[in-house]
């Protein structure tokens, strides 16, 4: 009821932290229902990814009433229509309703939404807030953000956020503040988590997800263990470009999916100097050879996965690759990569070499920030009803900023003195004379 409260005396940005089986989604579903009816406008439910939403939301039954979530937010009587492929519904005032995914938040068409359910949101791309925010700040929109805790990722500073600025409402809620739980099935849920993850995952995990804890590590994180220890380490600080030493970037291709660029220049003993880092969805290379352009670099060499031997469809007479593209836009030497596509081989031989290539990097906090957040959340596929990790990286939001990572364990081999031995995947190193 706090939060109800807020929301229906004008509140526009409120986060609820709760437990699992709360029932966030329907406070999102059904406050969105009364908006609809009061003002006609466009409105979202945006889940991490838009693959999910049909089996989360649209045929998802709540398990009190045995209804379909939908069917008890929004009822037949209130609606002029409905489009089953789309997860999409307009009502007889005019107003439309959607379910959406942080991973094409800016591909759907339409109207720009006047509010918005952010659902799952720790684990939702974090770029989705960045580029809706502007567009509900001006047409005076609401957003809300409910989620448990997934680690300290961009979850956890939503909430200290919102916590800490006026106007925001922020609550969390522990599985034993409520009543959807008893506490012997608490107990016998932790009990649960122990025997499968042993006692200091499994009581993390347990933390996680009925107790709000941020502090657990993603459960499955690849790089958690390296990231941490280099922010022990004090390798995660303010890290200065250094003039006339050239930066080469490493890239992950994306136009619907993200594009992610980071920027390296090599630093003494075998060190990496990681200074930068640029992520964007929906732009062409033109966006990206304007933003290198403006920063005060001199460019090495910009790596890229092999994908960018693929011609594409431009206004030209003859279809170009995107190495030729980039090229033409200033952006050279291309090397192209021949990376791996085999999961097995990048789990078994490219993860650990990008976590010794942690330990031997040092990264910029602020324009790194994005990147490293990424790294942090990047992690193995874990099925929710099993509670078995998968063998394979989990592709989401946090995906592309491993994989540009992953082309530089994979193809860095030039710089200014020529061509370098190519790593050795289990040790992450070359010969020492490449600091000389």
């Amino acid at each position: 009821m706090p939060l109800w409260n807020y929301l229906e005396n004008g509140g526009k940005r409120a986060v609820m932290v709760a437990h699992r089986r709360y029932g966030k989604d329907d406070i999102g579903l059904h406050f969105t229902a009364t908006q609809a009816m009061q003002r006609v406008a466009t409105y979202w439910h945006m889940l991490p990814q838009y693959g999910q939403a049909r089996k989360s939301i649209w045929d998802a039954i709540n398990p009190r009433t045995g209804k379909r979530r939908i069917d008890e937010a929004f009822p037949e009587e209130i609606r002029e229509s409905t489009r089953i492929n789309d997860m999409f519904i307009k009502f007889k005032n005019g107003s439309t309703w959607q379910l959406v995914g942080s991973d094409n938040y800016n591909a759907t068409v339409g109207s720009p939404p006047a509010g918005i359910v952010f659902s799952e949101w720790s684990l939702a791309d974090p770029m989705a807030w960045a580029y809706l925010a502007p567009i509900l700040e001006e047409n005076n929109g609401w957003a809300i953000f409910v989620y448990t805790s997934r680690g300290a990722n961009h979850g956890k500073t939503m909430f200290e956020a919102a916590t800490s600025t006026p106007g925001w409402y922020a609550q969390r809620l522990t599985a034993y503040e409520t009543s959807v739980f008893t506490r012997e099935q608490l107990i016998n849920i932790e009990i649960e988590y122990t025997n499968i993850f042993g006692l200091e995952l499994g009581g993390a995990l347990f933390s996680q997800e009925y107790l709000c804890s941020f502090e657990g590590a993603v459960l499955g994180a690849y790089y958690a263990a390296e990231l941490a220890k280099a922010k022990a380490e004090k390798r995660i600080t303010k890290v200065p470009h250094q003039p006339g030493v050239e930066v080469d970037t490493f890239w992950d291709l994306g136009i619907d999916d993200s594009m992610a660029i980071w920027f390296m220049q090599p630093g003494g003993r075998g060190a990496y100097h990681w200074i930068d880092y640029v992520e964007g969805t929906g732009f062409a290379m033109g966006h990206y050879a304007k933003i290198l352009k403006e920063k005060p670099y001199t460019y090495g060499n910009h790596y890229m996965p092999h994908d960018s031997g693929k011609r594409v469809i431009t206004g030209d007479v003859i279809a170009k690759t995107v190495q030729q593209i980039a090229e033409e836009l200033g952006i050279r030497p291309v090397i192209k990569v021949d990376r791996v596509r085999n999961m097995d081989i990048v789990v078994k031989e490219h993860i650990p070499a990008c976590r010794n290539i942690i330990g031997q990097s040092w990264f910029d906090e602020e324009r790194c920030k994005q990147g490293l957040l990424a790294l942090g959340n990047y992690r193995a596929d874990y099925n929710e009803k099993t509670k078995v990790l998968g063998t394979h990286p989990k592709h989401d939001w946090s995906s592309h900023s491993a994989d540009a990572f992953r082309t530089f364990v994979a193809g860095y081999q030039v710089n200014r003195q020529g061509k370098l031995p190519q790593l050795n995947l289990q040790t992450g190193r070359r010969p020492s004379w490449m600091a000389a």
